[in-house]
């Protein structure tokens, strides 16, 4: 081959190379972006007075004194809308028949509205689920609820040629000339004052529990039960795959029995993770009952099996990449082959091996098919240690889909589900962080 067309060839495969790096690296922005703006707002919000009144009835947290003398501000506020609420009550009842039927089921449209906007209004019976104990606790949310509380939606379908179109009309025009239309007009221009939103920085997101199905609250117990789960995962899967390993590169004879092996174990690695689910569900659970029902340690040793295949791969690539030399070395001087194996092989192995373990741990983390059957619940409370043997717990993965598809309020909890995938990924990038600085700390030893 000419010089000059190796040199082309050079240029074209690092053209290609540097182009496909780019390509990754926008990729990777596009995707983790809107992951850590949104994601950032179940930490730092704007919170209303009845963030602060949770945070002190429900968690024990903040200045009483000051949260008493805003929220005596704060009553009077509110007081004339429910003065004017009431006279279009009595209003309502003076009203003829049919006339009282034009307003009653718009009203009732505005009160219910006024109630999830502001909570219970005085002297109402305290409802029995927590969510309606309480006003809106995010400045966002209350927007949008006042919005509601302020414009009727309907579609018009006037336009048969097309589709249905969205008109908002100001509910004020429905009841013109009554008690009731001087509200609106209240609410819009004294929300401020009614809510007293105030930026807050919620770190607690983290360590709370959830209250409410995550309508209140923190996301401590997914986070741990993840912990739990990946952690457990590793602990199983890395012994068994360093020395399948050592097994298959150094104690084996080559023939057709191994390279079977070696074909299952590929074969596996590519296995879809549902497939792992149902045979730990199956295995696990059913037939040697590791636990009496879903369990951390069901779910941990269907990860293990998992990552086994990826463990194995890796930890074999990185012993046969370790200079036959070294091996020669040691069989030269005397050692035996267990001897030449855990002193020679195996450290220099090891930061070839910490790679498949890292790419394993993240894999393992963010997994939500396996642990469906084995180990996750969408509620629950954090798990003592001891209890991981029998008990399920919920985790990031689960819980992220499940909130997204099956919550009932999921609009309202879009930071939680954002919050929680920020979380998971930083999860994952700080044990990958750590496992990267061991590798590279080991190398720096072995290196001298």
């Amino acid at each position: 081959m000419r010089l000059e067309t190796r040199k082309l060839l050079d240029k074209a495969f690092s053209g290609v190379g540097l182009i496909a790096i780019a390509v990754m690296a926008a990729a990777l922005l596009l995707i983790l972006t809107p992951i850590v703006f949104r994601g950032a707002k179940a930490f730092v919000f704007k919170g209303t007075i009845e963030h602060r009144r949770v945070m002190l009835e429900q968690f024990h947290r903040g200045n009483s004194d000051r949260f008493s003398s805003d929220m005596k501000q704060v009553v009077t506020v509110r007081a004339p809308v429910y003065e004017m609420m009431e006279a279009f009550e009595v209003e309502l009842k003076e009203m003829e028949r049919s006339e009282r039927s034009k307003y009653k089921s718009a009203f009732r449209e505005v009160e219910k509205g006024i109630q999830v906007l502001l909570g219970p209004s005085p002297g109402q019976r305290t409802p029995v689920l927590l969510r309606q104990q309480y006003g809106q606790t995010r400045w966002d949310r209350t927007l949008v609820k006042v919005h509601e509380v302020l414009y009727s939606e309907e579609w018009d379908y006037s336009n048969t040629d097309a589709m249905g179109v969205l008109v908002e009309k100001p509910r004020a025009d429905v009841f013109k000339g009554t008690r009731l239309e001087p509200v609106f007009r209240y609410l819009e221009e004294n929300i401020d004052e009614m809510m007293r939103p105030k930026t807050t920085f919620y770190w607690q997101f983290i360590t709370d529990k959830s209250k409410d199905s995550h309508i209140f609250g923190g996301i401590w117990p997914e986070v741990l039960g993840t912990l739990y789960l990946t952690l457990g995962a590793m602990i199983f899967a890395v012994p068994m795959g360093v020395i399948a390993a050592i097994y298959l590169c150094e104690y084996a004879k080559e023939g057709c029995v191994i390279s079977f092996l070696r074909i299952c174990i590929s074969t596996l690695a590519g296995v879809p993770s549902i497939v792992f689910g149902l045979f730990g569900l199956a295995f696990f659970l059913n037939t040697i009952q590791v636990s009496d029902s879903k369990s951390v340690l069901a779910g941990s040793l269907t990860l293990s099996l998992l990552i086994l295949p990826t463990i194995i791969r890796s930890s074999e690539e990185a012993i046969l990449a370790v200079p036959r030399t070294y091996k020669e070395a040691a069989l030269g001087l005397g050692a035996g082959r267990w001897h030449t194996v855990s002193t020679v092989i195996l450290p220099s192995a090891l930061p070839g091996i910490l790679t498949g373990i890292v790419i394993s741990m993240g894999r393992a983390a963010g997994e939500t098919a396996p642990i469906i059957f084995t180990a996750a619940v969408s509620i629950g409370a954090p798990l003592k240690l001891w209890e991981t043997l029998s008990q399920p717990t919920p985790a990031l993965p689960w819980n992220i889909y499940n909130l997204c598809t099956e919550h009932e309020a999921v609009d309202e909890i879009r930071h939680v589900q954002y919050g929680m995938v920020f979380t998971l990924v930083a999860i994952v990038l700080l044990l990958n962080l750590f496992a990267i600085l061991m590798r590279a700390r080991i190398s720096k030893k072995l290196r001298g």
